[in-house]
């Protein structure tokens, strides 16, 4: 892994690098990894968009991996996606469990970065980005090119990781992402997910040592975001947000 050490200066060739050899079990193991919490956060944040976009429409599904949000997405609702995420491992995973599900019809998976989206403006009607900003560079100005490619009164969602704010639960969050999780990846996953087991933690932290959740809020707003609401989840180990770009 000594090349995804010295990429994390470039986020988004270390996030490509660093999910190279995890899209076999990904599904699985993030599943297990997280108790179980991980399809209730994304579920959550699919309601939330949803309540907003209504059950039809065109979604941007952004940092996409495994599809897992898109067929999400089309299981709970008519609308037709869009998969974006850099790794191409991720997304020949992605493919093949679009055409398992039989959603190819709805579902579209391309390889590109959220920094540059290679779509008009507004095209879409909604944009679902989960576990991203932690692997940009300038996370307000990707923010700004999600919002970009959402018409006037679109719904954006988003799914993070957070830090627990209660100072016992953040205890026991620090010792789990930090002892547990790169064991349990090892034993479960391998030497690739316990790589991931390791820079998990610091990385969340890291992150909102940086850009705290008040700052995020903002920067949605800058982007154009009006309505903005959060939810912290799993005793704040999970962070879904949405709201709707300006204009609608």
């Amino acid at each position: 892994m000594g090349s995804v050490q010295r990429s994390r200066s470039e986020p988004t060739v270390f996030a490509r690098e660093l999910f190279r050899g995890l899209p076999a079990r990904y599904d699985l193991l993030a599943e297990v990894l997280s108790f179980g919490q991980n399809h209730r956060w994304r579920r959550a944040m699919v309601d939330a968009v949803l309540g907003m976009n209504g059950t039809s429409g065109r979604v941007l599904d952004v940092a996409a991996g495994t599809a897992g949000v898109s067929l999400m997405l089309t299981d709970r609702s008519n609308v037709t996606t869009t998969g974006l995420d850099v790794s191409a491992d991720m997304l020949r995973r992605g493919q093949l469990r679009v055409a398992r599900r039989s959603r190819s019809d709805r579902i579209r998976l391309v390889l590109g970065r959220a920094e540059q989206l290679p779509f008009p403006d507004g095209t879409f009607d909604a944009v679902t980005f989960t576990y991203l900003l932690r692997y940009v560079a300038d996370p307000a100005a990707t923010l700004r090119e999600l919002f970009r490619v959402v018409r006037p009164g679109g719904a954006v969602g988003n799914l993070e990781f957070l830090v627990p704010g209660n100072p016992v639960w953040r205890a026991g969050w620090f010792g789990y992402t930090r002892a547990v999780l790169p064991v349990a990846g090892f034993v479960t996953g391998g030497r690739d997910w316990a790589e991931v087991g390791r820079f998990l933690g610091p990385s969340i932290s890291e992150h909102y040592r940086r850009y705290p959740v008040e700052w995020t809020i903002g920067a949605w707003k800058a982007a154009g975001a009006t309505d903005v609401t959060i939810r912290q989840m799993s005793l704040g180990g999970g962070l879904v947000m949405w709201g709707r770009t300006a204009g609608g």
